[in-house]
């Protein structure tokens, strides 16, 4: 229904556009015209119904057209898949949904390791939050209000109101600093999260106040501190200079919902051999991986040379991995397409993917994994590119890792974590990888304490 609906918009659209056109065409005579001046009305009147139809629908077209191509050529890409959309496979007559739901259903989760490890999350790109504007949004299993105060600094705060528990993220209203309740106007300091006015009260109680979470704006992104036993934030996340000072600008980005333990998406860096049996076939093979292997795109492969390792003192917090990506097309190495890529994770929830290349230049997608639920991840990858490069290059470059990423998402939202795997001396790595993020985890991080996530989509 929704792509039929698409459809028709387009069509009416093409029809509009081209009648709008036409008008300028079609025009009218000025008085002072003289007679034997030639004028575009006179040719528009002189010209049958149906050839002004055809004139119509081509400027539609021309139009669209264009539109396409600036949408192409200029504007940044962003992809935002819903958490049925990928990873899922809908047979017998089944939805994509349904088939999503099921899967959650039966799936055995394994023995998991605590579902929120502490660090510094993202809640919203900078650009998604004006001045005077509240949002509300789920991170590690609370509803949180995010709101960008009259300063222009953002705040974010527990969403329900301890008088009776209205939310303020939801019809909510800045007000300065401040954000007021929408059921009594009781108004909460940004900074600390106190109650600073009660409109009808003569006394605002002092133990009147929700919680305010530790949080900071950084390259272009609104981030909060999780941690279970309520300390400070343990490190700062590193700000890029290349994007504060405008060098590199936004070019798009993608989302996606991933049905898995926040650990095994990190997991992936120190899984190298796993790059060379799913990343190998070329992205035009898709991401089904039923199909991505089939002969028919044989002709091109990914290479991919790779090591991770972790940072000692005073960053242990932050680990990385370096790879290295060619493409062979019918056996030959095209070196034009050589990409080296920086990996650097800082924290649980933060993965700055620096790519270089010598010709097509330098760029940063930020990778970044929040936990909205035990079991629901929302991953997010934001792209800044150099300026002075064709915005369709770092498009393509986003486009192609949203491919080899959803790739990972298919077997992420099946799979069952094993807490004690069968390894080879080659899958080394993947062991040292927990021993480094078992560092995220305090003694009272929330376990999850059932079996089966009843949420539908």
């Amino acid at each position: 229904m929704n792509s039929l609906n698409m459809c028709t918009g387009k069509a009416a659209a093409v029809i509009a556009l081209g009648a709008g056109a036409s008008l300028f065409l079609r025009g009218g005579r000025d008085p002072l015209d003289q007679e034997g001046d030639e004028y575009p009305g006179d040719f528009w009147r002189e010209t049958g119904f149906l050839d002004r139809a055809l004139i119509c629908i081509i400027t539609g077209v021309c139009l669209l057209v264009v539109g396409w191509l600036y949408k192409l050529l200029c504007s940044p890409l962003e992809l935002l898949k819903a958490p049925e959309d990928v990873g899922y496979i809908a047979g017998d007559g089944r939805s994509k949904a349904q088939a999503a739901n099921e899967v959650r259903r039966r799936r055995k989760v394994g023995d998991l390791p605590p579902v929120y490890p502490n660090g510094w999350f993202r809640v919203l790109d900078s650009h998604m939050l004006q001045r005077g504007e509240v949002k509300n949004v789920s991170v590690v299993g609370e509803h949180v209000a995010v709101f960008r105060g009259q300063d222009g600094k953002a705040y974010v705060l527990d969403a329900y109101c301890p008088h009776l528990g209205a939310n303020l993220a939801v019809g909510g209203r800045v007000v300065g600093g401040c954000i007021e309740c929408p059921f009594h106007g009781w108004q909460f300091e940004g900074n600390s999260g106190k109650c600073v006015k009660i409109p009808y009260a003569e006394k605002v109680p002092e133990f009147a106040k929700v919680r305010s979470w530790p949080s900071c704006e950084v390259n272009g992104q609104i981030l909060i501190w999780f941690h279970c036993d309520g300390e400070e934030p343990q490190w700062t996340v590193p700000e890029l200079q290349e994007i504060t000072s405008g060098e590199w600008v936004y070019r798009g980005r993608t989302e996606h919902f991933i049905n898995a333990h926040i650990q095994e998406i990190p997991e992936n860096a120190a899984d190298i051999a796993h790059l060379s049996h799913l990343h190998t076939p070329g992205i035009v093979s898709g991401v089904d991986l039923r199909y991505t292997n089939s002969k028919t795109w044989e002709f091109i492969r990914h290479d991919w040379k790779a090591q991770w390792e972790p940072e000692p003192e005073p960053n242990k917090h932050c680990s990385k991995m370096l790879v290295k990506h060619a493409i062979t097309v019918f056996g030959r190495h095209c070196s034009l397409l050589d990409v080296d890529v920086v990996a650097r994770q800082v924290g649980p929830g933060v993965v700055f993917l620096q790519f270089e290349h010598r010709f097509l230049g330098r760029g940063v997608i930020l990778h970044c994994v929040t936990p909205v639920e035990p079991l629901l991840q929302c991953v997010s990858h934001i792209l800044f590119y150099q300026s002075n490069i064709p915005p369709i290059v770092p498009k393509f470059i986003l486009r192609a890792e949203c491919t080899q990423f959803e790739r990972d998402v298919m077997i992420w939202n099946n799979k069952k974590y094993i807490s004690k795997p069968l390894l080879v001396k080659e899958d080394a790595a993947i062991q040292k990888h927990r021993r480094w993020f078992s560092q995220f985890y305090s003694e009272n991080s929330p376990q999850l304490q059932y079996q089966r996530d009843t949420l539908d989509f």
